[in-house]
Formats: structure tokens, sequence, C-alpha cells
């Protein structure tokens, strides 16, 4: 998988020439206050968590330990996510132990420093310019309202308040900084697709989120939720679609993965309903995104999410 403007890691996926469909406009401005009640302000110093992850030394591949890896899936090359540096055409016999469990994302050299120590919530803002000058690194979640991101913010961190949670969606209404181990940011965004949602509580696309897309030196890659719990919602594809025509680097993220809500679902697992989604964004990309399967029940896709930013951040920092 070829890699471009890797300082920043964009990779260039879009091909088709399909735009977004004209009724839908992600960036209709809305005005809402900025509300930072949702979040508490203090610093957390985590014990050394129980996990398969490393904290300083490179992970060695080839002693990877058995859970974090998927062996009972087979890829084939093109469909798999290869790091920048990652040699994979000598190693094909070896390949599968590489590849995270419930992912299509190849682990490289650069997955380490993994593990989540401290976690510290540090601004709100309306504004890309207003967000954290120090140039950290930083990954942006970003998905349909209600799709359960304050949940897996949660638990990458383990500390089920950090981002309090709602069952009212359209709560997340600023670009939101969590520093992490002092090194690095979560960056928690307003949701989209909230109809239901008053006129001053819906997302404002155009005067900010968009702009933090295009304009965010520090990002390193946006983490695009998806329900996998129910069939693909246009409103995700075209986002994705968006992110992609303008080579935004993503990595899919499959919420709710314990489910088995078989009649609001059309009686598809949530295994199914990945796979149909990445074979309607296949027109729009040349090589297939990345993408790890999660729950916040089960803590599923937790360490695997955080091995897969571990080595986006560090050929990040060293390029």
């Amino acid at each position: 998988m070829a890699l471009l403007h890797l300082p920043r890691l964009r990779f260039s996926m879009l091909t088709s020439s399909h735009s977004l469909s004209s009724h839908f406009n992600p960036f209709t401005s809305h005005k809402f206050p900025c509300k930072n009640t949702f979040f508490i302000n203090t610093c957390t110093v985590f014990p050394a968590p129980k996990s398969t992850l490393t904290t300083s030394e490179p992970i060695p591949i080839s002693h990877f330990p058995e859970t974090p890896v998927e062996d009972h899936i087979e890829f084939s090359l093109e469909k798999l996510f290869v790091p920048p540096e990652t040699d994979v055409s000598s190693d094909s016999a070896n390949l599968s132990t590489r590849i995270l469990k419930g992912s299509n994302i190849v682990l490289s050299k650069y997955a380490r420093d993994a593990q989540v120590l401290q976690a510290e919530f540090v601004k709100s803002s309306v504004r890309t310019e207003d967000c954290p000058s120090d140039g950290l690194p930083e990954f942006a979640l970003v998905g349909r309202s209600n799709v359960g991101k304050s949940s897996l913010l949660n638990s990458l961190v383990r500390r089920k308040k950090l981002a309090l949670t709602s069952k009212k969606p359209g709560k997340t209404q600023c670009i939101n900084h969590f520093r992490i181990n002092d090194s690095w940011y979560l960056v928690d965004l307003p949701g989209y697709g909230y109809a239901a949602a008053p006129q001053e509580l819906r997302t404002d696309w155009a005067k900010f989120t968009k702009d933090y897309f295009l304009n965010r030196s520090a990002l390193v890659s946006v983490f695009l939720l998806i329900d996998a719990s129910i069939p693909a919602k246009q409103i995700d594809l075209e986002y994705a679609s968006w992110l992609g025509q303008n080579q935004i680097p993503m990595t899919l993220i499959f919420t709710k993965c314990d489910k088995r809500k078989k009649k609001k679902n059309g009686g598809k697992r949530p295994e199914e309903n990945v796979n149909d989604f990445q074979e309607l964004i296949r027109g729009f990309f040349q090589t297939v995104p990345p993408w790890i399967m999660t729950s916040s029940v089960t803590n599923q896709g937790r360490d695997e999410i955080l091995l897969h930013m571990a080595q986006l951040r560090n050929y990040w920092l060293k390029h």
C-alpha cells in the first residue's frame, strides 16, 4: 500500500470520479455555543495496565503475543494496510502473524510505546487556531452521533469518565483535546448526522471541523467511527469519501461489534456489515483504508487501536 505525503501520512486513495450526493452537505454552517462541561479537567496517572502492549521497546514481531494478531481471517495483500518502511514481499509465510486481530493492519517496526499511562483533558476549541500549539501529534475521533465515540475514548484510556458519555446524541460540540502520556493527543470531534438536535447543537462543519481536517498540521490520522451493528449509512459512506477526496489520513473504526441485533440489522452479523461497508467504499479508494473492529463493552480492539496509533505516531515523529 503506497503512502503519499508521508510527513502527515496522507495516503492518496481516491480514484473514482464519484462525488458526494448533491443532497448532502456536511459543511452546512450552524451556530452553537461551545460547552466543555462534559469533561473532567484532571490528570490521571494509571498503574501499568494488564495488556499485551509494550511500554518502550519495539515489539518483536516474531514473538508477538497470540491475542493481538488475527489468525482466523485470510487476506490478500491488496486488502491489507501496510505501514511505511514495512517489507512484506519476502515474508509472505509469516505475514498472517503480523496482522492485528480484527483488522487489516500489518504491524511494523514502529509499533512501540503504545500503552496509555496518563490521560488529561486539556481544552475545548471552536477554531483550529485555538487548539494546542505545542505541535504534539494527534489522532481525531469522529463519527455519527451516538456511534459510541466517548465510550471508545474512555476505553482507550481505561477511565470511565474522562469523556462523559450520554444517551442523548450531540453532546460533543467542540474540538476537545486530551493529552496522553504528555506526548500526544486524542481529539474528540463533534458527531454528525443527528437531525433531531436543536439547531444550536448541530455540528458546525464549515466553521471548525472542516478547517481542522484540512489545516491541522499536527493531525496524524482521522479515526472515523462506524456502527457495525447496523447496515452502512449513506452519511457515513459520504463522510469517508469526503476524507478520501481531500486526502485526509483515515482509519475506519467499527464500533459495537459485540452486538447481535438481527432484527434491526437485517439478520447480518457485525462482521458482515463491516465487509459490506468495505465493498461500498471500494469504488472511492485506490487502496483499502486501515480498519479495526471494536467493542467498548468487551474492550475488543483497544490494544489494536493503540498499537496502530503508535506505529503511525512514531513514523510521523521520525519524519
